[in-house]
């Protein structure tokens, strides 16, 4: 029935562990308001041929209907556009919940192409390899204007916006090839910005990452070129993180070893829970990092001064990837192996 029913609306196969539960929510929503529709045209039609005006004297009469006919012509529809809400935030929560064992992936979209990241491998021009059956997490931003990731088969959409981060998660059943298009138009080129996703076997993605280490750690060794425009050396991107924050002067104000400076210290800082100056809590994740490097007035952490000017325009999707995978490496003993007695440090940012 799933597949007949896919088929009859047109829908491309379901290549994800999303695709099947969004599916069947559509085909319910779909079923039940032909089905409700069917019953309203049939009574309307039934109602004009049964009760048709049948001489010029000839006057409506006034109906009252009980009171539990219009509690039932309420209700009925009401339950279903409830019952439609609750499954449809059930999949939407889950959609937007990343599991903590999800692979990281740095998407930038550029007119008109997207350029992908991993943190301990290469980086790729429009070809995303991910291994089947493994959850991948896609840290998505733009280096221009609003695009939005839309793998159909996957069922995924998401906006990538500048200067910040959004992410979007999925788990692909199989390996194949899948299309990835823009969803929002963004200028001349936007209906050639494609790209694909290759699924593939999990010790074939492992092989995969092997040799790209490996040509990247030789090309390097050799002397010959590892960057493109605007787009780190290929290799880890914790490392790449490291020289950024050397060329860019990050070190200047921030420390990484828990000592206090003129910015918060780096060490434990991602998803630290973090008191700002109007008094609310944020959490620093890589969204809120990238926004304290674009826009850092924006949200100042308590005990610390407006000081850092605002990276917007100065450092290259790439460069915010990389810095932030580095601050997310910066992991005390404590963090990494549970909680113990330890220093307390200051909160996040404002550089």
């Amino acid at each position: 029935m799933n597949d007949f029913l896919r088929r009859m609306l047109f829908l491309p196969e379901q290549a994800s562990t999303f695709a099947r539960d969004l599916d069947r929510l559509h085909f319910f929503v779909i079923l039940t308001t032909f089905v409700m529709s069917f019953l309203v045209g049939t009574t309307a039609i039934l109602f004009f041929v049964r009760f048709r005006r049948r001489s010029e004297t000839q006057t409506t009469p006034h109906i009252e209907p009980p009171m539990w006919l219009e509690a039932l012509f309420v209700t009925i529809p009401l339950s279903f556009f409830l019952l439609w809400f609750f499954v449809g935030f059930n999949e939407f929560v889950r959609q937007q919940t990343p599991p903590a064992d999800a692979m990281d992936v740095y998407v930038m979209g550029k007119k008109w192409m997207w350029k992908f990241a991993y943190p301990d491998g290469p980086n790729a021009i429009n070809v995303l390899r991910v291994p089947a059956g493994r959850n991948v997490r896609l840290l998505m931003t733009s280096r221009d204007v609003i695009h939005s990731f839309y793998v159909p088969e996957f069922r995924i959409k998401k906006d990538v916006l500048p200067g910040r981060y959004t992410d979007q998660w999925f788990n692909a059943v199989a390996p194949g090839r899948f299309q990835i298009l823009c969803a929002e138009y963004c200028g001349a080129g936007h209906s050639v910005m494609r790209g694909e996703v290759i699924v593939m076997k999990p010790e074939e993605y492992e092989t995969w990452l092997a040799l790209q280490k490996r040509g990247a750690l030789a090309s390097r060794q050799d002397g010959s070129p590892t960057e493109i425009e605007g787009t780190p050396a290929l290799g880890n991107l914790v490392e790449q993180g490291k020289r950024v924050a050397a060329e860019k002067g990050c070190l200047k104000c921030h420390s990484i070893d828990g000592t206090r400076h003129i910015g918060p210290t780096w060490l434990d800082l991602y998803h630290r829970r973090e008191r700002l100056t109007t008094g609310a809590f944020i959490d620093a994740d890589e969204a809120y990092l990238t926004r304290s490097m674009m826009d850092p007035a924006a949200e100042i952490v308590d005990g610390y001064q407006p000081v850092m000017p605002g990276y917007e325009g100065k450092l290259t999707a790439p460069e915010t990837s990389a810095l932030v995978e580095y601050i997310k490496s910066l992991q005390s003993d404590a963090v990494r192996t549970g909680p113990s007695e330890g220093p307390s440090y200051a909160p996040l940012r404002n550089n």
